[in-house]
């Protein structure tokens, strides 16, 4: 029982790890908590419905739902950031706000506020593996997750792209005086946020086979979670974070109900903040060091 719970938990972990990725891509190279990107979840996770729907190849709704959230992003980053970069945090953050909201009736008004579902047999089989049985939709969401972090590790690390984004993640000033493009690469960081939260909501809208315009809400929430849990500016933090709290979320469901179960993670988030605000990767409190 403890097992199979386990594997449940590593694939809602896997879920708030990609869009904790995609919150810390943009904190730690920005600076800015882009709220919309909870609204983005949602979105890619309705465009990969309708191609499926339209009984299309399912890599294929997955690649669409990135794309799609990934070209929102881009409209949020001129719209919503672009314009306000120089002023205070709270304003370009406030901005992803009213996109998110924005973003909310518009699914609302086009799919409507009811759950859309897909049928009950879509990857319905399962596979047994002694005690433990995993659905072919959970070996999607673990693997999909492992291709994408393993991709995103290799562009921040390997690419001349992620050398620059690091570059600007240490200094953005000297970065620039380096010869860094900094303002493409700040829509760069938008793009790849999107990618990752549009693949996360087709992930999970298959996984759940339903998805609602309000999706984003509970489940962009805890993704902020994970990522001050892991370090708010430590991308790879959510690699740590997003495992532990859906494990934790899962084990408290079937241990402890369901009622209790927003207490355990957002307790843990507080107890983090209290003795580690810097987060499980994170430096010393003086410590500023690499955050991408």
């Amino acid at each position: 029982m403890i097992l199979q719970q386990l594997v449940n938990g590593l694939t809602l972990g896997a879920v708030y790890t990609l869009i904790a990725l995609s919150f810390s891509l943009v904190m730690g190279i920005l600076g800015i908590l882009n709220l919309a990107i909870a609204e983005l979840f949602m979105i890619g996770g309705y465009i990969g419905f309708a191609v499926i729907v339209a009984q299309l190849p399912l890599p294929l709704a997955i690649l669409a739902g990135m794309c799609g959230a990934a070209l929102i992003a881009v409209v949020i980053e001129k719209v919503a950031y672009e314009p306000l970069r120089n002023t205070p945090v709270i304003t370009p953050m406030l901005s992803t706000l009213g996109f998110s909201i924005i973003l909310q009736n518009v699914a609302t008004n086009v799919w409507g506020s009811d759950p859309l579902q897909l049928p009950a047999e879509f990857l319905g089989r399962r596979f047994e593996f002694g005690p433990v049985s995993i659905g072919a939709m959970q070996l999607l969401v673990l693997g999909a997750t492992i291709v994408l972090v393993a991709l995103l590790a290799f562009v921040v690390q390997r690419t001349s792209i992620g050398r620059a984004l690091r570059a600007i993640a240490e200094n953005r000033d000297v970065a620039r005086l380096l010869g860094v493009p900094a303002d493409r690469l700040m829509l760069i960081a938008f793009i790849l946020s999107g990618l990752l939260a549009g693949a996360a909501g087709v992930l999970v809208g298959l996984h759940y086979a339903a998805i609602t315009p309000y999706v984003g809400v509970e489940t962009g929430l805890k993704a902020i979670a994970v990522m001050v849990i892991g370090g708010t500016t430590r991308i790879w933090g959510a690699l740590v974070a997003g495992p532990l709290i859906g494990i934790a979320e899962v084990m408290t469901v079937a241990y402890g109900g369901s009622q209790i179960r927003d207490f355990v993670v957002y307790g843990l988030m507080i107890l983090i903040l209290l003795l580690r605000p810097q987060g499980i990767l994170g430096g010393a409190r003086t410590d500023q060091g690499p955050r991408v």
